[in-house]
C-alpha cells in the first residue's frame, strides 16, 4: 500500500508491509525473495541502481563460500547461479545484473525501492516502527511501516539509527579464548578494494596510465606480485589490492576509494609498462569505483558466534545456515604492510551457523543476514564470504516470513517454530549439515518406484553426497518414476529436486573458478561458453492421477533450467508419475528427491 504526502517541500511515499529489508546485497537479495515466497509482503530498500551488493557489475568480488566437494550452498544461490549461466553462458555482468533483477521483480510480494538510502528510524517501546529513506533519483523520501525489519545493509545502517547493540573491530584473544586474534582489542577490520578485470585481445593495446596513479616498482610492489611469473595477473581477480582497515571503514570510505583507485591504475600500469609481464595483447577492461567491503559493524543477537565454534563444526540445535570458508583473516594494513595480505586459518567445511545469530539481543522486531551478523571478528572472517551470506539471507528471510505468519517474533520462531524453520529451509533446497529433512504429512505411507524397482531413495531427505553416499537415483530417459500414496489426498505442491552436480565436474575446458561459482574476472581469448551442467533433468512430463486410475498431464517441461522443480496450486493425487525425457549432456536421469506438499 502507498500513500502520498509532502515534507520539506518534497514528495513522501509511504509503504505498509509485513518486514522491511534494507539492502539487497547477497543476503538481502534472497531473504527478500525467501520472505516473499513465503507469504509475506515485503518492501526491499536498496541504495544502489542495481542489486547483488559485491557480486554485483559495480563491484565483482568473486562469490565464494564452502570448499571442499559436496559442499556447494544450494537452495536460491544455487537457483540464481543456474539462470545465469542459462542467460548468460559469457558471464557478462550487465547480464548478471538483471537475472538479479529478474528475480526479484518476478515476486508480487516485493515492493522494490532502489537508489534508496536509509537515513532514519522511528522507534516506540523500543522497537522499530519505520524507516526513512533517501531516493536520489527522484528527490523524494520513502517511510516504510512494518512489523518486522532486517538490516542486510553490510554496514549496519540501522544499528546507530535503533540504538541496536554492535560490535566493531576486534576481540582481543581473552575475551571469548581465541587463539588467533589479537592480544589486545582495537578497532581495526579487513578494509576494502577497488577492484579491477583486464581482457585479453587478438592485437597490441597500449595503456598510460593517469598522472595521479601510483607509480610502482620491482622494490614496492613485490610484496604483492610475483615479478617473476610473467603471467600471473591472468588469473588474478587483484583481491589484495586493500586499503582501510587502519581507519574508519564507514566514516573514511570515501578518502580510502581515492587511494584504492590510485593503486589499481598503478597496479595495471605496471602489469603493462615494467616490462616483465606477458600482457601486451591485455587490455584494461574494467574498474570498478564503488569499493567492496569486508567489515565493518556486525550486530550482537542472543548468540555470538566464535571461532571455535566454527572450529567445532557449529553443530547447533537452530543450525540454520553453514560456513566452510577458511577464517580468511585479512591484514587490517592491507596493501602498505609487507606482511602476508592475509592468513587462511583453518575452519572445518561445513560448519554450522545458528539462528539465535540473525535477531538482535535488544531490538525485538530487528534482524539482520549478511557480514554483519552476530559473531566475533575471528569467526566472522569465515561467515563473510557471498555464498555464505546469501544461505544466512535466505535463512533469515524465511525466518522472518514464519514470524509474521505465525504471529510472533523473530526471538519466538528460536523459542517455538526452530523445527518448522529447518524444515522449510531444507524442503527449499537448503542444505543444513548434520540435518535430515522429514517426511511431511502428505507423504506419509508413499511408495516410489521406477521400473517396477524400489525408489524409496527419493523420500531419505538428503539432496547431495554426503560421506560418499550418493542419496541419488538414476534410471534411463522414459522410465517412468512412480509415487503412489495410501489414499487420494489434496497437496499444494509437488516438488522434485534433480542432480546440478554441484562439484561441476561436467564443466569441462573451463576456467577452474567457474566451477566454484559461475562469475567472471579476467578474459581470455577464445574461451568456452559455459553450458547448463550435464546431469541437469531438461526435458520431463509429469502425471497425475487424482484417484480415478487414469493419469492426466499436469506439465510438459522444456529446456528446464532449475534444481528445485515444482507444480503449485490446488491439486489431489494418487499417484504421481514423472517421465525424464532428456537432461543437458548425461546419459541418464538424476533425481534426489520428491516433496509432496
Amino acid at each position: 500500500m502507498i500513500h502520498r504526502s509532502e515534507i520539506f517541500g518534497f514528495d513522501t511515499i509511504e509503504h505498509e508491509a509485513d518486514i522491511c529489508i534494507v539492502g539487497a546485497g547477497a543476503a538481502g537479495l534472497f531473504a527478500a525473495v525467501a520472505a516473499a515466497r513465503h507469504g509475506a509482503k515485503v518492501a526491499l530498500m536498496h541504495d544502489r541502481p542495481v542489486l547483488g551488493g559485491n557480486a554485483s557489475s559495480e563491484v565483482r568480488m568473486w562469490r565464494r563460500g564452502a570448499h571442499g566437494r559436496d559442499n556447494k550452498e544450494t537452495g536460491l544461490v544455487e537457483e540464481l547461479a543456474l539462470a545465469n549461466i542459462r542467460r548468460n553462458p559469457t558471464l557478462n555482468f550487465s547480464i548478471l545484473d538483471s537475472v538479479t533483477y529478474e528475480m526479484v521483480i518476478n515476486e508480487p510480494n516485493i515492493d522494490l525501492m532502489l537508489n534508496c538510502s536509509c537515513l532514519d528510524a522511528e522507534m516506540k517501546d523500543g522497537k522499530i516502527v519505520s524507516v526513512k529513506g533517501w531516493q536520489t533519483t527522484t528527490q523524494r523520501f520513502h517511510t516504510v511501516r512494518a512489523k518486522l525489519f532486517a538490516d542486510c545493509s553490510g554496514d549496519s545502517v540501522l544499528a546507530p539509527l535503533t540504538g541496536a547493540e554492535f560490535r566493531m573491530g576486534r576481540e582481543s584473544c581473552d575475551e571469548f579464548g581465541e587463539d588467533i586474534a589479537p592480544k589486545e582489542s582495537d578497532n581495526r577490520t579487513m578494509g576494502m578494494s577497488c577492484l579491477i578485470q583486464v581482457r585479453e585481445t587478438d592485437h597490441e593495446v597500449p595503456f598510460i596510465a593517469p598522472d595521479w596513479a601510483t607509480k610502482f616498482t620491482d622494490e614496492t610492489i613485490s610484496h604483492r606480485v610475483n615479478i617473476n611469473n610473467p603471467r600471473q595477473f591472468v588469473g588474478d581477480n587483484f583481491w589484495w589490492m586493500e586499503l582501510g582497515g587502519m581507519v574508519d571503514s564507514i566514516g573514511d570510505t570515501e578518502e580510502v576509494c581515492k587511494e584504492l583507485l590510485k593503486v589499481a591504475f598503478g597496479v595495471w600500469d605496471y602489469y603493462k609498462n615494467s616490462g616483465r609481464f606477458e600482457s601486451k595483447n591485455w587490455e584494461l577492461d574494467w574498474v570498478g569505483f564503488l569499493p567492496g567491503k569486508r567489515e565493518s559493524r556486525r550486530y550482537v543477537g542472543d548468540h555470538i558466534l566464535t571461532q571455535n565454534e566454527v572450529r567445532g563444526e557449529g553443530r547447533f540445535n537452530d543450525l540454520i545456515a553453514y560456513g566452510g570458508w577458511s577464517m580468511d583473516d585479512h591484514n587490517p594494513g592491507g596493501f602498505n604492510t609487507k606482511e602476508a595480505a592475509t592468513i587462511f586459518h583453518p575452519a572445518p567445511s561445513p560448519f554450522g551457523i545458528p539462528y539465535r545469530c540473525l535477531y538482535s539481543v535488544n531490538v525485538p522486531n530487528l534482524m539482520f543476514s549478511g557480514r554483519n551478523i552476530s559473531c566475533t571478528h575471528t569467526a566472522m572472517s569465515s561467515c563473510r564470504v557471498m555464498s555464505t551470506c546469501a544461505t544466512l539471507g535466505q535463512a533469515m528471510g524465511t525466518a522472518a516470513a514464519i514470524a509474521i505468519n505465525r504471529d510472533t517474533t523473530p526471538r519466538g520462531v528460536y523459542e517455538n517454530y526452530i523445527d518448522e524453520l529447518k524444515q522449510t529451509l531444507m524442503e527449499d533446497d537448503c542444505y543444513l549439515p548434520f540435518n535430515r529433512r522429514s517426511l511431511t504429512p502428505a507423504m506419509e505411507g508413499a511408495k516410489a518406484s521406477v521400473g517396477g524397482k524400489d525408489a524409496a531413495v527419493l523420500f531419505d531427505g538428503v539432496d547431495r553426497t554426503i560421506d560418499g553416499e550418493s542419496h541419488l537415483l538414476e534410471c534411463a530417459f522414459g522410465d517412468d518414476i512412480e509415487i503412489t500414496l495410501p489414499e487420494s489426498r489434496k497437496l499444494s505442491k509437488i516438488a522434485f529436486i534433480f542432480d546440478s552436480d554441484i562439484n561441476r565436474d561436467s564443466f569441462t575446458g573451463v576456467n577452474g573458478h567457474f566451477k566454484t561459482y559461475p562469475m567472471r574476472c579476467n578474459t581470455e581469448l577464445h574461451e568456452k561458453l559455459l553450458g547448463l551442467p550435464d546431469t541437469l533433468l531438461r526435458d520431463f512430463d509429469l502425471y497425475i492421477d487424482s484417484g480415478d486410475g487414469e493419469y492426466k498431464l499436469a506439465a510438459e517441461v522444456k529446456d528446464n533450467y532449475r534444481r528445485l522443480w515444482s507444480l503449485e496450486g490446488e491439486l489431489e493425487a494418487k499417484r504421481i508419475k514423472l517421465t525424464p525425457k532428456s537432461a543437458y549432456g548425461a546419459e541418464n536421469a538424476h533425481v534426489y528427491s520428491v516433496i509432496l506438499k
